[in-house]
């Protein structure tokens, strides 16, 4: 499969490239979100396609600068980090890096969906586009290492 760059504009079409973004992982994925409120990780959907990730052996790192949303709107994700919870890493930002906006999955370093802003739809689905990801890998690097433990209250004791 050559590169495929995707624009999209709609929530439509945001979910459409996450749930192929998702179906295509196979060993890492990558996600910033502010609170990963629109992402539905919480459908039966994403549920199904990251229970095959981890069930082959995927490792996921998640971001977020507050996980309440997560929680409380991804009534199944609970029980995927009760699950595999040795394959999830769930951390949060730290206040100093509260005004980045920006949102993206990445997935086996080859696949990304970015919305240019967390409270638009506007953004690009890359696909099979390794050489398109390297300031999105050094961005999530960065916030990663600028985040700590303890987004979700259930899988922190917070």
């Amino acid at each position: 499969m050559d590169r495929q760059l995707i624009p999209f504009t709609t929530r439509a079409e945001f979910q459409q490239h996450l749930a192929t973004c998702l179906s295509r992982a196979q060993h890492t994925l990558l996600m910033f979100d502010p609170d990963f409120s629109i992402w539905q990780l919480g459908g039966s959907t994403s549920d199904a396609q990251l229970r095959r990730f981890f069930q082959a052996g995927g490792h996921l790192q998640l971001v977020a600068h507050e996980g309440k949303t997560l929680a409380r709107d991804a009534p199944r994700f609970p029980k995927l980090l009760k699950d595999y919870g040795q394959q999830i890493e769930l951390r949060r930002s730290h206040p100093q890096l509260r005004q980045l906006s920006d949102s993206f999955c990445i997935a086996d370093q080859r696949d990304i969906v970015r919305r240019f802003h967390a409270n638009h739809f506007r953004g690009e689905a890359v696909f099979n586009g390794p050489q398109d990801l390297q300031t999105s890998l050094e961005r999530f690097l960065t916030i990663w290492l600028e985040s700590s433990a303890g987004l979700v209250a259930n899988s922190t004791g917070l």
